[in-house]
């Protein structure tokens, strides 16, 4: 509907005020940098090319960004539902029992090695110098 019935002479000429605006930004940022001294931590190195590219590739940026975030609200909405779903499933409450099950183990396997280093230090005797 946006291209039909003469809108897209309008579309086009919007997207191109919009690429001339944002070379316009583009070049004005680059000479700024050009303009600042050596020892500026603020200068990069910029290329000309990228001045050239920037009316460009904000189309594919925008583009890049609408697809992240439409792929991110599908993965939270999938995501929410499972969620949901398992909740309503599955009652028992499993994961708890399983993360017990790992640190009983851990824990055990703790203590013991501590306790063995504690007896290999306290069970040496001190030696005594000998008296004569």
């Amino acid at each position: 509907m946006l291209f039909t019935n003469g809108n897209a002479a309008y579309v086009y000429r919007c997207l191109l005020a919009l690429m001339v605006f944002m070379g316009g930004c583009a070049s004005y940022a680059y000479r700024v940098n050009a303009r600042r001294t050596e020892d500026d931590p603020k200068k990069r190195d910029f290329r000309i090319g990228a001045v050239l590219l920037a009316p460009f590739t904000w189309l594919l940026f925008i583009f890049a960004s609408i697809t992240l975030f439409i792929i991110k609200v599908i993965i939270y909405t999938a995501l929410l539902i499972l969620f949901i779903i398992a909740f309503i499933i599955v009652r028992k409450p499993f994961l708890f029992i399983w993360l017990h099950k790992i640190a009983i183990t851990v824990g055990d396997a703790l203590l013991e090695a501590n306790m063995l280093l504690i007896r290999i230090f306290l069970s040496k005797k001190v030696a005594t110098p000998p008296t004569t």
